[in-house]
């Protein structure tokens, strides 16, 4: 008795000096073996629910650690969870913790499990993110979320919801089909289309972000379209009795053209030779009427008398002896000179027809020279000196 009683006391004494902070500094039996170098690796948890320390560390369903604390973050909104674990397992840095249950009423542990991708190496101080973290649903929130399907939830409803799809396909088995196989058919014809409505939502876009930028036009359209419209509000009886005048005026029309159409139909035959003959004219009739305007001169004479040319030299030559040396060398004289005769030539042969008479100007007095061209041609040839 006095031998116990001395181990209590030096347990207690050095309880006293090591800082024993409770029953969960205490190894329990059946943990796992943390070898001689352990690391530490701290979890970010949104909630651990009921997670105590010292419960277990599991990769692939194996102990390899123990959790050391749980602490409450500075945010007050995230658990800290600090995890001793063998140094003899290996994972990778980006590695993820999850909060399980080993049986339906059994206790909590940290799952360790390595990603798809892993990368690096998980080290001594390493912290995995609250986004790296998850815990699986408690049973209480299982049979919550049951009792509310069974209770309220609405499977009355959907018994209800079953009778009544059974009752509405029972007998129209090929109606449903011939639906099934319409609507596989738009499906493939809006498949095959699909580049073509792109297109169109694209163009649909590009209109919508016009209309956007003139937001204001549009506006003012609107408010101006208002006293239009009161303007046809007021001329409304006017515009019925148009649209009356005008069905009338359509009845007739379609009454003249239906009385009209055997002799409309004949003056079109009658028509077509002119028709044809005109065709056949082709540019003959278009330039017959240029000359037919301009007759008798030419459309290109036009031009001269609106101030151009016509391509024509003339030259007048008014010297007297040229005059007379003209007339001398003529073979016939225009106007017969006494004392001039004719210029020796052939004898005319008695198989030529005879010339024209030419008239001879009558003997004017000296005193009475007529004016003119008589005139003219007296005073210069001297005739009635």
């Amino acid at each position: 008795m006095r031998k116990l009683s001395l181990c209590l006391v030096f347990l207690l004494a050095g309880c006293a000096t090591g800082g024993f902070s409770g029953m969960y500094q205490l190894p329990l039996p059946g943990g796992a073996d943390l070898g001689e170098h352990p690391y530490r690796v701290v979890a970010q948890f949104g909630d651990v629910l009921d997670l105590v320390p010292q419960a277990g560390v599991k990769v692939h369903d194996v102990a390899v650690g123990r959790v050391d604390r749980i602490e409450l973050a500075e945010d007050n909104r995230t658990a800290v969870v600090t995890m001793l674990v063998n140094g003899d397992v290996h994972l990778p840095a980006n590695a993820a913790a999850e909060l399980r249950q080993s049986s339906l009423l059994g206790e909590k542990f940290v799952e360790l499990r390595a990603p798809d991708s892993p990368e690096g190496t998980l080290r001594d101080g390493a912290v995995i993110p609250i986004d790296h973290t998850n815990r699986n649903p408690e049973i209480e929130e299982v049979l919550g979320a049951l009792s509310l399907l069974l209770n309220g939830g609405g499977i009355s409803q959907l018994s209800t919801i079953v009778d009544e799809v059974n009752q509405a396909l029972d007998g129209n088995e090929p109606e449903l089909r011939a639906t099934l196989a319409n609507i596989d058919s738009v499906v493939t014809v809006l498949d095959s289309e699909k580049n073509n409505i792109t297109k169109a939502i694209d163009a649909l876009g590009r209109l919508s972000g016009r209309l956007a930028a003139q937001t204001d036009d549009i506006k003012v359209a609107l408010d101006r379209l208002g006293p239009g419209l009161a303007v046809v509000n007021e001329q409304r009886d006017a515009l019925v009795t148009m649209l009356g005048a005008l069905e009338n005026l359509s009845t007739v029309a379609v009454d003249t053209v239906e009385r009209s159409r055997d002799d409309l139909v004949d003056d079109l035959k009658l028509l077509a030779p002119t028709l044809n003959k005109l065709a056949e004219a082709g540019s003959d009739l278009p330039n017959s009427l240029q000359f037919l305007v301009t007759y008798p001169f030419t459309d290109y004479f036009l031009n001269a008398v609106k101030g151009d040319y016509v391509n024509v030299d003339v030259k007048f030559d008014l010297d007297l002896s040229v005059l007379l040396e003209n007339l001398e060398n003529a073979s016939t004289p225009i106007i017969p000179i006494p004392g001039l005769s004719p210029a020796p030539g052939p004898a005319p042969s008695q198989s030529q027809e005879p010339l024209l008479p030419v008239p001879t100007l009558p003997q004017v007095p000296q005193g009475d020279v007529p004016g003119g061209l008589t005139g003219l041609l007296g005073s210069l040839l001297g005739v009635g000196r």
